[in-house]
């Protein structure tokens, strides 16, 4: 089986995450400057599947919104969760369907690929890792007697089924269930396991993700040599005209001249997002938003960024940070560069940490040392592990 037959993935990212603490569910949180279901999306794009449906919580719908991928809102329980998103393929159903755990960010192809091998013969296949610790039970927080570990497992996703199978056994199946191999066994289906990772674990509690964190450092020093880093730049002018505001980085200045442009002529978001698309070799603004398409006269330019950073993502590459260079004599950026810093990053949905927002003069030289305009300057990193 490959990546060009007809696979879907579910992606549960529903629920809460209660025990994780904090405000914020742990698949929104970021791990190592990128949100956790970014890197699990990122992770199956790797292994070349691309459908992929998500579900979320009613909450989150706005978070999803620009990622460009269909979605459904999930349930009470998990099981409940999973059988609206298979409801939602079998519209369109699928040969096979792989149900992963949205909060198992670090799952690589090593994984992935024994359980859709797995499928040439089996109709249903998951990965888990043997016991190998002793295994107690307890009362009252005493031991109070010992299990037998042969045969036990401890299990991991993506679980793999047929399509037809486990949509017919969640049909079945009243109740919950821990996983989806319950659900199928419940349905008298056969599961082949086969082989997990110890670093393909979900994040429950906060020392998950510092585990996660040294799990990428690891990466990044075990792999050097096979990383793949991009980097991309942009620069972009844009002239003086009549009027009372220019719009820099996603923040609105009072100044005595607007700038000139199709859209709302932000030349420090302009060669942000150029410096995006050209490490990717996907060219310029121009090319994926053309300006002799009238939809996009007077577009505001978050628009064009956010889809440079999704299109990264979606190429499976991490955006590392970028630096944004402004050229003119006025308005003064300095007071406003720190404003200008926290749009970018919510935009691309980076910390901001990893964005720098800075400006120059050109000594009273040139064209925007005369004040006839503004130019800019960016710089973008990408990193694919």
């Amino acid at each position: 089986m490959n990546a060009a037959q007809d696979i879907a993935v579910i992606l549960v990212a529903a629920g809460r995450g209660t025990r994780m603490g904090g405000d914020l569910a742990k698949q929104w949180q970021k791990l190592g400057g990128t949100v956790v279901i970014h890197r699990t999306i990122a992770a199956f794009r790797q292994a070349g599947l691309t459908r992929i449906v998500l579900v979320i919580h009613p909450d989150d719908e706005a978070r999803v919104a620009d990622l460009g991928l269909p979605y459904v809102f999930g349930g009470q329980s998990r099981t409940q969760s999973v059988r609206a998103a298979l409801e939602f393929l079998a519209l369109d159903a699928p040969e096979h369907v792989l149900i992963h755990d949205a909060a198992r960010p670090l799952v690589t192809e090593t994984v992935i690929n024994p359980v859709l091998e797995a499928l040439k013969t089996h109709s249903a296949a998951a990965p888990a890792l043997p016991i190998t610790d002793a295994l107690w039970r307890a009362k009252d927080g005493a031991v109070i007697g010992t299990q037998d570990r042969d045969g036990v497992f401890r299990a991991q996703t993506p679980q793999g089924f047929r399509f037809s199978t486990i949509l017919s056994a969640h049909r079945a199946f009243n109740g919950d269930a821990a996983d989806d191999v319950e659900i199928a066994r419940a349905a008298g289906e056969v599961v082949w396991i086969t082989p997990g990772s110890e670093e393909n674990l979900k994040l429950t509690y906060p020392i998950d993700f510092k585990r996660s964190e040294e799990i990428l450092s690891k990466r990044q020093t075990t792999k050097g040599q096979t990383m793949d880093i991009r980097l991309g730049n942009g620069f972009d002018v844009h002239a003086f005209t009549e009027g009372d505001h220019v719009w820099l980085c996603g923040v609105k200045l009072a100044h005595s001249k607007a700038l000139l442009g199709h859209s709302d002529a932000d030349v420090g978001m302009h060669a942000l997002t150029d410096a995006i698309y050209g490490a990717m070799a996907e060219g310029d603004v121009g090319r994926h938003f053309p300006p002799s398409d009238p939809q996009w006269k007077g577009a505001e330019s978050h628009i064009f960024l956010r889809h440079a950073a999704n299109l990264a993502r979606q190429k499976g590459f991490t955006l590392s940070n970028v630096d944004v260079t402004l050229i003119c004599e006025r308005p003064k950026i300095g007071p406003h560069a720190r404003a200008m810093q926290a749009t970018l990053a919510q935009i691309m949905d980076l910390g901001e940490d990893r964005v720098s927002v800075k400006a120059t003069t050109s000594e009273q030289l040139g064209f925007t040392g005369r004040e006839e305009g503004i130019a800019a300057i960016a710089t973008a990193t990408l990193v694919k592990l």
